[in-house]
């Protein structure tokens, strides 16, 4: 059998209808369709690494925030234990004087040390002149570890004290006048008197009569050892010194 020659000399031909023109079927027109073009994402690592960028910076904001917070905080208890411990060495210093400066206000030795709470009180006593003069010893007066020296009272350990004083004023002239009536300290720390109590009113009455003004004083005070207490009134003529009307004391808390 011959094999058939299916190469023909003349491009095939082919005939849809009596009105349409010819198809001619050739190499060019058999060739394949385009590819279609690829398809595309977004991408999106851009974003992400913008985003991861931000948090970064976030995070370290936030560390450098507590990082300062944190000196800070530590800053300030550092100044409040120094504020602290200036006080106590302050304390400290008033509670133990030396034997030389008590020397200073002529005190040779430590006021006498005896158990349980420290105490005194002195009742009124004739006096020409200022500070007041006390009796320390006879009727209701007496001292238990705080000595009474040179018309005052000597603190004999530092520490809170309530402080109290009474003047009785009396008089037979009917002058308008000031009655002042005051409690003062010295310390070996400062140099003059510290007042520490003062009542002052004014007085007048009517004529002929025996008048009477009494005045009171008590308060609690931070004392500290070697401190002298001492009465001053006004006009020393005008004080009765009664000892149930006219006294001075202190004693420890």
């Amino acid at each position: 059998m011959q094999h058939l020659n299916m190469s023909y000399a003349q491009q095939p031909v082919f005939w849809m209808n009596q009105h349409e023109s010819p198809i001619i079927l050739s190499h060019s027109t058999m060739r394949p369709p385009p590819p279609p073009p690829p398809i595309t994402f977004p991408d999106f690592r851009k974003k992400r690494r913008k985003d991861g960028t931000c948090t970064y910076l976030a995070i370290i904001s936030l560390l450098v925030f507590i990082a300062l917070a944190g000196v800070g905080l530590g800053t300030y208890k550092i100044l409040q234990l120094q504020k602290e411990l200036d006080e106590i060495k302050e304390y400290s210093s008033d509670a133990q004087l030396s034997p030389s400066s008590a020397k200073l206000r002529g005190l040779e030795t430590p006021p006498e040390k005896i158990e349980g709470r420290l105490a005194a009180h002195v009742t009124g006593k004739e006096s020409k002149n200022l500070p007041l003069t006390w009796e320390d010893q006879i009727g209701r007066a007496f001292t238990a570890g705080i000595q009474y020296k040179n018309r005052g009272l000597i603190v004999n350990k530092t520490g809170l004290h309530f402080l109290y004083s009474s003047i009785y004023f009396r008089g037979k002239d009917c002058i308008k006048q000031e009655l002042a009536h005051t409690v003062y300290k010295k310390t070996l720390r400062y140099p003059g008197d510290i007042k520490l109590m003062e009542n002052k009113e004014d007085h007048s009455c009517i004529p002929p009569v025996m008048w009477g003004r009494h005045s009171y004083l008590g308060a609690v005070f931070n004392l500290t050892t070697y401190d002298e207490l001492y009465v001053n009134v006004s006009n020393v003529n005008l004080v009765g010194f009664d000892e149930t009307k006219t006294f001075f004391g202190l004693y420890k808390l």
